[in-house]
């Protein structure tokens, strides 16, 4: 079954991937992880919940949470904790199954791979 997804991946802000389907649906992120992987071997594991809830987990032990919302065929984030640069940070959505991976920048332009993960790791 295909999923959707939004590209992600975290440093300063949220990353975005660079194409993305008109229409798109969050339900196969609930319950999955989306890993971003660094080119230093860096990660950053980001969850979903259908109620709006985000949480992201770095590779060195950092916490980021915030809340989503879907605008049209992007999902944007506000409401960061601890506060980020960016207040709001918006990224369209991928299409992905699970294990597939996609390449995606993060706000400072590195390039990153983001993986779908089954279940929460």
């Amino acid at each position: 079954m295909r999923t959707v997804l939004i590209g992600c991946g975290l440093a300063l802000g949220v990353v975005v991937a660079s194409t993305a389907p008109a229409r798109a649906d969050m339900a196969e992120a609930f319950g999955n992880t989306i890993v971003s992987h660094y080119p230093n071997g860096q990660w950053v594991k980001h969850f979903f919940e259908p109620d709006g809830r985000y949480v992201s987990q770095f590779s060195d032990g950092r916490q980021l949470s915030a809340r989503w919302s879907r605008e049209g065929d992007k999902i944007c984030l506000t409401g960061f904790r601890p506060r980020q640069i960016l207040p709001r940070f918006c990224s369209r959505m991928v299409e992905a199954d699970i294990g597939q991976s996609w390449q995606a920048r993060d706000p400072l332009g590195r390039t990153i791979r983001n993986e779908l993960v089954a279940g929460r790791r």
